[in-house]
């Protein structure tokens, strides 16, 4: 009976350490990425209205930390995100399919 609770308790450790690391965050070291309207130019569905969203891998997330008027007016025809695909320069993670960002540099 020992043995058993012996193994049933190496066996929940390893389950909380396999937890524990699927659900660490992406840190993304500073890195160019095209920069959007999720909705307008990167066809996302989650969220309703226009809203900042970049690609890393061919990927879409929407960005939080960093609103899309800040950059400007969304609709202006020349840059305007909602408009046209932009470089930025940006560093954060990925938690939850969402892109936390800590510094977001639109590159002109």
């Amino acid at each position: 009976m020992a043995f058993y609770f012996c193994n049933m308790k190496k066996l929940i450790l390893l389950i909380a350490l396999f937890g524990m690391v699927a659900c660490t965050k992406t840190q993304y070291k500073e890195q160019i990425v095209e920069a959007s309207c999720g909705q307008c130019q990167f066809d996302l569905k989650t969220q309703m209205g226009c809203d900042l969203a970049i690609k890393i891998d061919d990927k879409a997330y929407f960005v939080e930390g960093a609103h899309i008027d800040d950059y400007g007016d969304a609709h202006d025809k020349k840059i305007g995100f909602c408009n046209v695909i932009r470089k930025a320069k940006i560093t954060g993670t990925i938690e939850k399919n969402m892109f936390k960002v800590t510094s977001f540099e639109v590159i002109k």
